[in-house]
């Protein structure tokens, strides 16, 4: 919340647009740990203009994906459930997931929609 919080910030402070739901994807920290990233989508027009960089993000071949509802803080359920899902299909994960917000941080948290997106392979 407090990535997607500042990335507002910075966005409305340069007047773009972004054109869909908050997006949170991970990747491999240099340190051994993993970093935590913000975004949104924008136009391909679009270019930086603030303390952000504009990336594109690599293709998700193929995911597991499932609707979890409720506040992040009540995610390990959803979490678990794909990873049974993987497992009971004969999956195994490619990769850190990403979480798509479709409805967030506004309102009750009880009614937050987030998608959560596993990158997958047989």
């Amino acid at each position: 919340s407090p990535l997607v919080d500042e990335l507002c910030a910075q966005v409305n402070r340069v007047s773009i647009n972004p054109s869909g739901p908050s997006i949170a994807y991970y990747e491999d920290a240099a340190d051994g740990g993993i970093v935590a990233h913000a975004a949104f989508p924008v136009a391909d027009d679009v270019t930086a203009a603030g303390d952000f960089t504009i990336v594109e993000l690599p293709e998700i071949e193929q995911a597991a994906t499932l609707i979890h509802r409720g506040p992040m803080d009540d995610v390990m359920p959803s979490v678990q459930a794909i990873a049974q899902w993987l497992d009971a299909h004969g999956y195994k994960s490619a990769g850190y997931n990403r979480e798509l917000y479709l409805n967030y941080g506004m309102g009750d948290p009880s009614e937050w929609v987030t998608e959560l997106q596993e990158p997958i392979k047989a």
